[in-house]
């Protein structure tokens, strides 16, 4: 784990024990769920979080700005802690490694699938048994669309991918005729 990973992890760690502690952490998962979509939505505040340029006061008025009403002041008071200490731009991280933390703790385990075509409510439910057949936990299923990969599905969880995708059997193909095999060379 990288050095950012480390520190983002230990003040998501402190936050998820301080949340528990206080019984807040549903509401905190909220809050973090709101700040993590907020990051990977805005890169414009990423680049506040960032920015060695901007003041703590002023980074303290954007974030109050942003999130007010949207998360808990469990939360607010966490965000004004990590910006006095300059530690705004391991916010991103914390947010991920908390929504982690969480969905560990309360036996959930996130899995993402990417088809051609919005699933429909069968062929959802059934994917989410096969991850709950492999690893007995709740599953949480977020969904992709990207047509480039033709027809089938391309499902990960954990440290698992599975690959029934048109466009990934074209590539093992690829990669057999590559090989030849099959042509014996003089």
């Amino acid at each position: 784990m990288s050095g950012t990973g480390i520190v983002a992890t230990r003040y998501a760690k402190s936050l998820f024990d301080l949340a528990k502690e206080q019984g807040q952490q549903e509401v905190v998962f909220a809050d973090m769920a709101v700040i993590a979509e907020a990051c990977r939505g805005n890169r414009d505040l990423v680049n506040v979080f960032n920015s060695p340029v901007i003041n703590t006061d002023k980074k303290k008025a954007i974030v109050e700005e942003v999130f007010k009403g949207a998360i808990g002041t469990l939360t607010m008071a966490f965000l004004n802690i990590i910006l006095t200490k300059r530690r705004e731009h391991y916010v991103p991280g914390i947010a991920a490694e908390y929504l982690k933390m969480y969905n560990l703790f309360k036996g959930i385990e996130t899995a993402s699938v990417t088809t051609a075509v919005p699933l429909d409510e069968e062929t959802r439910n059934k994917i989410s048994a096969m991850v709950h057949a492999q690893t007995g936990k709740e599953v949480q299923l977020t969904e992709k669309i990207d047509a480039d990969i033709i027809g089938g599905f391309i499902l990960r969880f954990g440290d698992k991918q599975i690959d029934t995708s048109v466009s990934g059997k074209i590539r093992e193909l690829g990669k057999e005729f590559d090989q030849n095999l099959y042509v014996k060379e003089y």
